[in-house]
């Protein structure tokens, strides 16, 4: 999901998404007082974040905190459970017709919004709507349903009134959805944020207030957020007593305080005020043998975007050999060994280690299509020279944007000493800003180079792949490829029931894209965390939200 974020092809995807169980340690491990869960009989979870939420808008959010907070206080049509297997939500069953283009999902008729008004098909159809309709200028709208749902683009883009879009309550309890293509994954993807439901009369009554406060929200998943405005560095989630499933809802509270310092954290963790703290490197070597330490692999997949036109005007970047030249000049081993250490593996592709496999080899998608972009220091010197004569130049000055926690400011001064050090003649300039700030910079694509990521929103590497398309909403750094574009639209249409195919073009998208040098892989992520063993039944996501804490209990 963007900016980490992710995004959402495959029956494959419907049967099984690796989702790691973050249990706080095994229930094994004995406790030495740490973490804040000390009192057996307190259902209250304290944890961290690094940074504000952006927004609850759910057409409007963009990035993993509101995904994460929208998930928990919000409920679609199904949400993912343990080891990624879809648990019923909103929905309750659905029929596919025979062509796979009409889904009808029969809805549970005790569901209610934290209001006590009951949830309906009708409150997706205007979500679903409003998410598309070009007056509200979603990004994940059109990103998540275009190409997806029936109109969605057409609506999208004006060409036809947002009635039209392929979704429609044949009465209160039934929804029906027609797809613009056969979607096999289309179950899934209604666990999304952008997919989750919206009680038209409540957000028309607050206006432009919507979603920038608690006051000015209404929920119906598992938990309401409390305490929280746009700029709020604390805040609550309380368990719902409206939610459907409430009984299976075992924390009474979880709290939340904005740390970006992990030190904070881990000073926060050591005096029992939270439960679980991120680790940088150096506390890594401190704690790797501590009960409390535990890592999470992710599919989570980092890189320096490579924004070829700013304000108008082409930046340097837009010669290919002067990217070619920034993607092979980063030592990723270095980077994540000894500035990470945290579990996280060095990236020389788009597509995650271990994320999905190729159909008709049973291969893992990366090992599959190999390293595309390694670290070569004089191979990127000569790509340097080459570019910097094609411009006609001596030297460059690009500025570099990355987030301001104290892990990613002493990131992205090894990636800045790393590009100035290999290539003579470049000038890096580094602006760390807040999370947020960097959303809008990209939006508006006002940087040189930024360090962004992806977790994907789905078990498929469209989820990746998609991203580069042709002045699509997550592109915004002015790459286009015709070639590139035309694969992508054949694994949406043409291939769309040929797994074989569909993945054949899968593995020429991706390296066409390195032979573009369209963006420079950094790393794979990957978290090491203090984690109280009183904590049970976090679950980990491999796509969507970070985290499900739903069946999560102290013990």
């Amino acid at each position: 999901m963007k900016k980490k974020k992710w995004s959402l092809l495959l029956a494959a995807l419907l049967l099984v998404s690796t989702v790691l169980a973050a249990c706080g340690g095994s229930d094994e491990k004995s406790s030495k007082g740490s973490g804040a869960s000390d009192k057996s009989s307190e259902q209250v979870l304290h944890l961290i974040n690094t940074d504000q939420i952006p927004t609850m808008d759910s057409s409007m959010a963009t990035d993993t905190f509101a995904f994460q907070f929208l998930g928990e206080s919000m409920e679609g049509l199904y949400r993912l459970g343990k080891d990624g297997k879809i648990e019923d939500g909103i929905a309750t069953d659905h029929q596919v017709s025979d062509d796979g283009l009409t889904w009808t999902f029969k809805l549970r008729e005790d569901a209610k919004w934290s209001n006590g008004d009951p949830v309906t098909a009708h409150d997706f159809v205007y979500a679903w709507q409003r998410a598309v309709d070009p007056k509200t200028g979603s990004e994940y709208g059109p990103y998540m349903m275009g190409g997806v749902i029936k109109n969605a683009t057409a609506v999208n883009k004006g060409e036809v009134p947002v009635e039209e879009l392929g979704v429609r309550a044949e009465d209160d309890y039934t929804l029906v959805v027609e797809l613009e293509n056969p979607t096999p994954y289309f179950e899934s993807l209604t666990t999304f944020g952008t997919y989750l439901p919206m009680n038209q009369k409540f957000v028309e009554a607050q206006g432009d207030k919507y979603a920038t406060s608690t006051d000015t929200l209404v929920f119906n998943g598992p938990f309401t957020l409390e305490k929280w405005t746009s700029t709020a560095n604390k805040w609550e989630l309380v368990k719902n007593e409206n939610y459907w499933d409430k009984d299976s809802v075992k924390l009474d509270k979880i709290t939340f305080v904005v740390v970006k310092d992990p030190q904070a954290g881990v000073d926060l963790y050591e005096k029992g005020e939270v439960d679980r703290t991120t680790l940088t490197s150096d506390l890594v070597d401190m704690y790797a043998s501590n009960d409390d330490y535990i890592t999470i692999p992710q599919a989570n997949v980092f890189w320096l975007k490579l924004n070829q036109e700013r304000n108008g005007e082409k930046t340097p970047l837009a010669n290919v050999n002067i990217r070619k030249a920034i993607m092979m000049a980063v030592d990723k081993e270095a980077g994540v060994n000894e500035i990470l250490n945290n579990g996280s593996i060095s990236a020389n592709g788009l597509i995650p280690k271990g994320f999905v496999k190729v159909p008709n080899t049973g291969k893992d998608f990366r090992e599959q299509n190999g390293d595309l972009a390694v670290y070569n220091k004089e191979e990127a010197k000569k790509y340097w020279e080459q570019g910097l004569k094609e411009l006609g130049v001596d030297s460059i000055s690009l500025e570099f944007m990355g987030d301001d926690t104290e892990t990613a400011k002493v990131f992205n001064e090894y990636i800045a000493n790393q590009l100035k050090t290999n290539l003579p003649g470049l000038d890096i300039t580094i602006k760390n800003v807040p999370f947020e700030q960097r959303l809008d910079a990209d939006t508006a694509q006002d940087y040189d180079i930024q360090f962004a990521g992806w977790g994907p929103d789905y078990l498929d590497p469209y989820t990746f792949l998609n991203l580069w398309i042709t002045d699509g909403g997550n592109n915004k750094m002015s790459y286009s490829n015709p070639e590139y574009d035309k694969l992508l639209q054949d694994i949406q249409t043409t291939y769309a029931n040929d797994q074989d195919k569909r993945y054949e073009a899968m593995l020429k998208a991706e390296k066409i894209l390195f032979e573009d040098a369209a963006i420079a892989p950094i790393y794979q992520r990957s978290l090491a965390l203090l984690s109280s063993p009183k904590v049970h039944n976090i679950i980990a996501n491999q796509f969507g939200a970070d985290y499900e804490w739903k069946w999560t209990y102290i013990e």
